[in-house]
């Protein structure tokens, strides 16, 4: 009996190596990209979806957040930025909005308007604004933010926390900057990567909580165990006859 279950335990602890997909084997070097900026500001991007609201004038307005019925990403009234970084403003026409934060959009906007409009109040928000979380996490999920400075603790939270399998270790964060995607590893379970660090999200970011290693180890395991009760208790049955 006793052979049968060492027989197990061997083929369980080597059907163990498997691989962590969401683990880089190598560490990256770019968490200067990753600290809090008191500077950051949005930049616009393709195929960001945008609304504009001219306060009392709603055959200005896309999507008005002035408005009784005002609309917003989810039933469609917005502005979709194109391949070339441009949108159609009603009555400006055609303008490039490709890397431009949000307040000098409005300021361009506001003193083009001023050709018709006495003062005219704009405001300007993108819409699909959103921080990814995946992997061991309660509730993997993509976040729509409105803020430009995010922290990575406060999105964790937004989840539903850490899963018990989560690998504090080896968080992942990535970012695109342009044509390149900026990547770092954080240890959380190291307080300089907590505190001294201070990581940032923007809008765009992903972050992936990898899982322990052991996690497929206690998966087999639970199956495991009721399979050699299941021997045992045979045995003592044969035992008896």
């Amino acid at each position: 009996m006793k052979n049968i279950i060492m027989i197990l335990w061997v083929i369980l602890l080597t059907s163990c190596k498997t691989q962590n997909l969401l683990v880089s084997k190598t560490e990256t070097n770019d968490k200067q990209y990753f600290q809090y900026d008191a500077n950051y500001q949005y930049k616009i991007r393709k195929d960001d979806k945008i609304s504009i609201s001219v306060w009392g004038e709603d055959n200005l307005s896309v999507g008005s957040i002035y408005g009784i019925y005002n609309s917003n990403e989810v039933y469609g009234k917005w502005l979709l930025v194109d391949t070339n970084g441009d949108i159609e403003i009603p009555k400006i026409g055609t303008k490039n909005v490709l890397n431009k934060t949000i307040p000098e959009l409005k300021q361009e906007i506001k003193q083009e308007l001023k050709q018709w409009l006495v003062n005219p109040v704009i405001d300007v928000k993108v819409l699909n604004k959103e921080i990814t979380i995946l992997g061991e996490v309660r509730n993997p999920n993509t976040i729509q933010v409105d803020k430009d400075r995010n922290n990575l603790l406060e999105m964790i939270s937004k989840t539903g926390g850490f899963d018990f399998y989560a690998n504090l270790k080896a968080i992942k964060i990535l970012r695109q900057e342009g044509e390149n995607v900026k990547v770092t590893n954080l240890d959380l379970t190291n307080s300089v990567d907590i505190l001294n660090q201070n990581i940032q999200l923007h809008p765009g970011d992903i972050v992936i909580v990898p899982s322990k290693k052991n996690k497929e180890f206690d998966k087999r395991i639970a199956t495991i165990i009721p399979l050699t009760t299941t021997i045992s208790a045979a045995a003592i049955i044969m035992g008896l006859f």
